[in-house]
């Protein structure tokens, strides 16, 4: 095995712990400040709720 891996691991946790890398991996959006206030504002007050109108 090239990866570092338990010897006493499972195949379910060795799928698991490569599927965990490969997602950590991934580039992410950025978390918090501006980039969420803008996301935010996008949705009017109520939008999201359109059955609560009256």
């Amino acid at each position: 095995m090239t990866d570092d891996a338990p010897a006493n691991e499972t195949p379910a946790q060795k799928a698991l712990r490569l599927k965990q890398a490969k997602i950590a991996a991934k580039p992410q959006p950025p978390r918090g400040g501006k980039f969420q206030r803008e996301q935010a504002a996008r949705i009017a007050a109520g939008k999201s709720k359109p059955w609560m109108t009256r």
